[in-house]
């Protein structure tokens, strides 16, 4: 692990560290250590994305492999679902997240591409596969 300190905002983030400080692969992790730019459209001005966590792991052929990782809820993952029982404040909301969460996820995507780095989003599906949930 890193020597910066560690930043959990949820639950989720902290049941990822706890998997990468067991974890026997991974090799070094921290959290919000790297920042990527990005432009956002719904507020008209760059910005810097800070992503959940960086991750260095030993895979299975031996190959060294760094992840970049954001956690979210599946919910946040999909383009918002529009129905009748949403305030209208609710279904703008989840609509600007949604636009802001594809510009940082770009971002991210091209920024990692270039160099070499693999880039994941976890939802509670991943992290609680393994129970059922």
């Amino acid at each position: 692990m890193d020597k910066d300190p560690i930043i959990c905002k949820s639950s989720w983030e902290t049941k990822f560290c706890e998997f990468c400080d067991h974890a026997t692969n991974v090799i070094k992790w921290s959290s919000e250590s790297l920042q990527i730019p990005y432009y956002d459209n719904i507020k008209k001005k760059n910005r810097r994305y800070f992503p959940d966590f960086i991750m260095t792991v030993k895979e299975t052929d031996g190959k060294i492999q760094t992840y970049v990782i954001e956690i979210k809820p599946y919910k946040e993952t999909i383009p918002p679902i529009i129905h009748g029982n949403k305030k209208g404040k609710t279904v703008m909301y989840e609509f600007l997240t949604w636009q802001t969460n594809l510009a940082k996820w770009k971002a991210a995507q091209i920024f990692c591409r270039k160099r070499g780095v693999i880039f994941r989003i976890i939802t509670e599906k991943d992290l609680f596969k393994e129970q059922g949930k």
